[in-house]
């Protein structure tokens, strides 16, 4: 579109200062007669641009001149605003310049986007750090998500928990949407307390018609960190090698797929059949929590860490001794 090339001359211009016209028509893919008419028709609206003829020659605006607008749209600066984490910006000592440079964009923006711009700052996050976890899922739509953010809605979700697969339902007040390193989570408060929930684990979404309840004062970047934070400050946990029988794949999976380290590997297809071992990798907060893989007998076998191996082997040896005496009476 012509005013987007005008437009694209006039940030050039102020961004190099003179410009041959050569150049502008390479850049923009017109020809050099498009470009003298395109700065016929920007003189003509009272931008102060003119031509240099000659071989040192271009096109250039007055001495001093500059223009408040960006050229961005409105998507573009939504864009600009899904801000990552200050921690992440503070981790390379650009925490001051940041915030400097986005409040320097906010200033140029046409009022029309800066609500908008605003309002994405405040309600959609990046964490580029990764938490270990399994293989996200596909995202199919985060519409729904975005419309109870962005119109301070309350939501209801039909959720799936990954550690047990229980089904639940929540009417939540949400603070927004964070990406974490690929993985999308809703933060949101459930009875005026703060919770994480997992994007790929709603089953059911639909924005309620009363308005958002949060807690006064809450931010989604405050209330974010307070949950990262629980999460982050957990003990590092124990690292667990597992072989399961197939026939036992799909009980396993759904049990302990919160619990991978690893995805599951291509041979894990239980419909293949077969008494043959697949090997699973897995991380535990210690090792008590990895006890109750004793429940699938042997068609689960702890292959290391020996520590666990060996707590296992006594637990097992003190059940088959309790029932090793006979018939009870």
């Amino acid at each position: 579109m012509k005013s987007d090339r005008m437009l694209s001359i006039l940030l050039l211009l102020q961004t190099r200062g003179q410009v041959p016209a050569t150049e502008l028509a390479t850049r923009l893919e017109v020809s050099v007669r498009t470009i003298f008419r395109d700065v016929e028709a920007l003189s003509s609206t009272g931008v102060p641009v003119y031509a240099e003829r000659g071989r040192n020659g271009g096109i250039a605006l007055l001495p001093g001149y500059r223009t408040d607008v960006t050229g961005l749209t409105a998507d573009e600066a939504r864009a600009l605003f899904v801000l990552v984490t200050d921690r992440a910006h503070a981790d390379l000592g650009l925490g001051r310049a940041i915030g400097s440079a986005l409040r320097k964009v906010m200033a140029a923006l046409p009022q029309p986007h800066r609500d908008a711009a605003a309002l994405t700052r405040r309600r959609i996050l990046v964490d580029p750090v990764r938490w270990r976890s399994g293989p996200p899922a596909a995202v199919a739509d985060l519409g729904v998500l975005q419309d109870a953010v962005f119109t301070d809605r309350r939501l209801r979700l039909r959720y799936r928990h990954g550690r047990d697969d229980r089904e639940a339902s929540y009417t939540l007040d949400p603070y927004g949407l964070v990406d974490k390193a690929g993985v999308w989570y809703l933060v949101a408060d459930h009875r005026a307390r703060p919770q994480l929930f997992r994007v790929d684990r709603i089953l059911a979404a639909s924005v309620a018609d009363e308005p958002v309840r949060r807690r006064e004062g809450a931010e989604l970047a405050d209330v974010w960190d307070t949950l990262r934070r629980q999460i982050d400050d957990l003990p590092t946990g124990v690292d667990v090698v597992v072989r399961v029988r197939r026939a036992s794949v799909r009980r396993f999976l759904s049990i302990y797929r919160a619990d991978l380290s690893a995805p599951p590997p291509a041979e894990a297809d239980p419909a293949q059949g077969g008494e043959e071992r697949v090997e699973f990798r897995l991380r535990f907060r210690s090792l008590g929590a990895a006890q109750p893989l004793l429940a699938f007998g042997a068609d689960v076998e702890v292959i290391s860490p020996e520590p666990l191996r060996e707590e296992l082997a006594r637990l097992a040896a003190e059940t088959a001794a309790l029932y090793s005496g006979g018939q009870r009476h």
